[in-house]
């Protein structure tokens, strides 16, 4: 079955507000997550700073905003140095004088279980997937805390609930890191009026599939891979970025006020079952 078209209308429940994404770019055409929450949000009304390591990639997220008649600045980040987490939250706060929401995208996977990643690997992938979450927080938080409140949506993934297919040691521990890093600082802020959430995705279609994963898992062939994936997945279709989007604005609004230290999984049914 083919997924359903994705409708929606567009009623401003982020208007005026400044949201800072993180990954908002995508390594290819179509809808990355980052990419999807991000024009998501533009469409919405909130004024979005986006970020990637590769600037090159924030050019299809900007065209998207642009044509849907949003807002966006953009500027590279190196998301795992503290100096460029720094620079980007203080060009986000030159631009817009605040943040309102911050969605901590960025992360990636790697084989392996511990006999055979290289430790390098298991470094990388802690800083990319963990440390990152940890950086954005310790440097936006500061003008939450200023401006009196703020919510922050974290991006896990079902690995970090349980067994996906495949041996990956590090990107399952470091996504459970996520969910518990949310739950901590969601109890350590409630207080103060910030809210802090988790949005955990299970095997989607992004362009993840096409650029790197067909190549690890399925010898390249696309149609295999999706094949295989949505053979987990109880509903008849794969969802794509859209739906993490989705997941996020819904967390980021007002109609989440009263949900903090929560996890929305985006699966299709996929971590309930029971093989």
């Amino acid at each position: 079955m083919t997924a359903p078209d994705f409708h929606y209308s567009a009623c401003g429940r982020l208007r005026g507000r400044v949201a800072l994404v993180t990954g908002a770019g995508s390594v290819g055409p179509g809808w990355g997550n980052g990419r999807a929450i991000a024009v998501r949000f533009a469409e919405e009304g909130a004024l979005v700073f986006g970020t990637d390591r590769d600037p090159a990639r924030l050019v299809e997220t900007t065209d998207r905003i642009g044509a849907a008649g949003g807002t966006i600045a953009t500027a590279g980040c190196d998301v795992t140095s503290s100096d460029s987490v720094a620079a980007m939250v203080a060009q986000c706060i030159e631009r817009f004088g605040r943040i309102d929401v911050l969605v901590n995208n960025v992360g990636g996977s790697a084989r392996g279980g511990p006999v055979e990643m290289d430790e390098a690997v298991w470094d990388n992938q802690v800083d990319q997937n963990l440390k990152s979450v940890f950086l954005a927080c310790k440097h936006v938080l500061p003008h939450m805390l200023a401006q009196g409140g703020g919510a922050i949506v974290n991006i896990s993934s079902t690995s970090g609930l349980r067994w996906t297919g495949a041996a990956q040691i590090a990107y399952a521990s470091t996504k459970a890191g996520v969910i518990q890093f949310s739950r901590a600082l969601a109890v350590q802020y409630a207080g103060q009026g910030i809210r802090v959430n988790t949005v955990v995705p299970g095997q989607l279609h992004t362009p993840m599939v096409e650029a790197r994963l067909a190549g690890q898992r399925a010898g390249g062939d696309v149609d295999a891979l999706l094949k295989q994936r949505q053979s987990r997945i109880p509903l008849p279709f794969m969802g794509d970025g859209r739906d993490t989007a989705a997941a996020a604005l819904f967390l980021a609004s007002d109609e989440a006020r009263f949900i903090t230290g929560a996890e929305l999984v985006v699966d299709g049914g996929m971590s309930v079952r029971c093989d």
